[in-house]
């Protein structure tokens, strides 16, 4: 294919905890203290504060929320909203209650909204909308307005403190740039949190032309950056690099700061090689070679990129609240939880200061 799919959406699969060993690197606490230690938090069920307790061990200090908004085709130019419909953690009032639970432990959210393609039999996905005319164009962005409007809002009456205007959106975002700027200041008027966009990393975070006025560019960043299965850590560290110029290089001509608003690895041996890939046989359990690529994949990152001032965060995929208390399967899906990753993951969110 000529582009590559957006983030995985899966949503299930439970692990025990395992025996990690720790690998040479030490992180860069003195840079890392104000970044975005960040998980994307899965929005089910009503939660209480002892679903934050795992977050606050792993010294996560942000969370991303995902409500949705709903489109029938790529080209179709109405959006529908629906605030108080859906899982309890993707309404308004799951979203609310979730970002001032979090406010308990210290933990601010980002607020990410999504469009969903509702029918999805032409294989398009939302990184291909586009309208048939100008008038149609027009109408898009008049109900995505809306439907951006209405998550700015709310972030604004729940002092959430950032938002994600849009996510991999490419068509839309490299083909209207101009539209893009009049929704950010839209935005604006009504937020005044932390402003940023979710591109998704195949093209679209390289071609956009609006990051000058943003806070953050977000990227979605599920690179390949190997060929090989169970690869090492200096493996997948070397595949980083060409990706790790290529958005330095962006951060710089803009001057803005990058934040990776979904990053993610499974536990399988090719997690690598194509990361966006859902798991092939997520019923199944993970090997301990497959976990510890799953740990490798989040070490290499953390040493890519921790250590760059011009990197403000990251935020994993994916987290379950309920997972903590059932702790029953080694799964293949993209879950850190009770794996070596999480290990990984909290070592190197570990604030000394704290």
């Amino acid at each position: 294919m000529m582009f590559k799919m957006p983030a995985p959406l899966i949503l299930f699969l439970l692990i025990p905890t395992l025996v990690y060993s720790p690998v040479d690197s030490k992180p860069a606490f003195s840079k890392s203290e104000h970044k975005h230690r960040g998980v994307s938090w899965v929005g089910g069920a009503p939660v209480t504060e002892a679903d934050f307790e795992p977050l606050r061990r792993n010294h996560v200090n942000w969370i991303v929320q995902t409500p949705f908004g709903w489109q029938s085709r790529h080209d179709s130019p109405e959006i529908r909203l629906s605030p108080s419909h859906g899982y309890w953690g993707e309404t308004d009032e799951g979203i609310r209650t979730t970002a001032q639970l979090a406010k308990r432990f210290g933990i601010k959210t980002l607020l990410k909204p999504h469009i969903w393609l509702s029918r999805g039999g032409d294989g398009k996905w939302r990184g291909e909308i586009e309208m048939n005319s100008e008038e149609d164009w027009h109408e898009w962005f008049a109900g995505y307005t809306r439907f951006m409007l209405h998550y700015a809002t709310l972030a604004q009456e729940n002092e959430i403190e950032a938002l994600s205007i849009g996510t991999e959106l490419y068509k839309t975002a490299v083909l209207r740039e101009n539209d893009w700027r009049v929704l950010i200041a839209e935005v604006r008027k009504v937020f005044k949190g932390k402003v940023t966009y979710s591109a998704n990393w195949y093209l679209e975070f390289n071609e956009i032309q609006f990051w000058d006025a943003l806070d953050f560019i977000g990227i979605q960043a599920y690179f390949p950056l190997t060929r090989s299965k169970n690869p090492s850590v200096a493996e997948l560290r070397a595949g980083w690099r060409p990706h790790r110029d290529k958005i330095q290089a962006i951060s710089k001509k803009f001057d803005v700061p990058v934040i990776f608003t979904e990053i993610g690895y499974k536990s399988t041996a090719d997690t690598a090689i194509e990361p966006w890939e859902w798991p092939r046989r997520s019923d199944g359990e993970a090997s301990s070679a497959e976990l510890q690529t799953q740990a490798n994949c989040y070490e290499a990152f953390f040493q890519s990129f921790w250590q760059e001032e011009w990197c403000a965060g990251a935020y994993f995929w994916k987290w379950f609240p309920k997972l903590s208390h059932q702790e029953t399967y080694r799964g293949r899906d993209f879950t850190p939880q009770h794996k070596p990753a999480e290990l990984v993951m909290a070592k190197w969110y570990r604030d000394p200061t704290n």
